[in-house]
């Protein structure tokens, strides 16, 4: 199956390709990065990383995206680009956690045991999750939820933490790693629950209030 992977979670964003190749066990594969944020010329990174794998976009299987938490802004970004290339060509979508990416990702690099994931949530606030990694298992991570400066620095003083690069200043003990794109693409292979593409959404933990404008007044003449 041919995956065209979308990481937009954080400001290192990522797309990748994970192909078969003629070799049995081997895939082609290749990952673009930018780093600016808002800036991210999305479109244009899937035209190299489809040019480094040497795959056509009609002959991709599953587009898989980061849907967060994370920020809102490219994850939102990434879904409009995946649901486009549904409505273009009816190519399935998946919609992947970013703490399972991470803690795929952590267990790629042989990190185990206990493991905390830390990501901005604004506000100073965090997302945070935690995963049980062992080697030979596909790690499970608890729902995440939001939690205060204060709780993610005593997560810090205990230990064994993860966080995303853009709080490695905040947290200088806690480990950095970015999700990917290509770690997003391996756990994807193995996964069949696409939703309906029309459904394919963020993570936002945050509770959604609105506040109705008052009515207009009329001004006599």
């Amino acid at each position: 199956m041919k995956i065209l992977a979308l990481e937009f979670s954080t400001d290192r964003r990522t797309v990748a390709i994970l192909a078969p190749d003629d070799g049995p066990g081997l895939a082609r594969s290749a990952q673009v990065f930018h780093e600016r944020g808002r800036a991210t010329p999305a479109l244009a990174m899937i035209e190299e990383a489809l040019r480094r794998a040497g795959i056509e976009r009609e002959s991709i299987d599953c587009l898989a995206v980061g849907i967060g938490p994370g920020s809102y802004t490219g994850i939102r970004a990434a879904i409009a680009v995946a649901q486009g290339w549904h409505l273009a060509l009816g190519t399935p979508l998946l919609g992947l956690n970013t703490m399972e990416i991470l803690a795929a990702q952590a267990l790629a690099e042989g990190i185990l045991g206990t493991q905390h994931f830390l990501i901005d949530a604004q506000r100073q606030e965090f997302y945070a999750a935690q995963a049980e990694l062992a080697a030979g298992q596909t790690p499970t991570c608890t729902p995440p939820r939001i939690i205060s400066a204060a709780e993610a620095a005593a997560l810090v003083e205990r230990g064994a933490v993860i966080c995303t690069p853009e709080l490695a200043g905040q947290f200088p003990r806690a480990r950095s790693m970015a999700p990917e794109a290509a770690t997003m693409a391996r756990v994807a292979q193995g996964r069949r629950d696409s939703p309906p593409p029309e459904r394919l959404e963020p993570v936002y933990l945050r509770e959604t209030t609105f506040v109705k404008a008052p009515p207009s007044r009329f001004i006599p003449s």
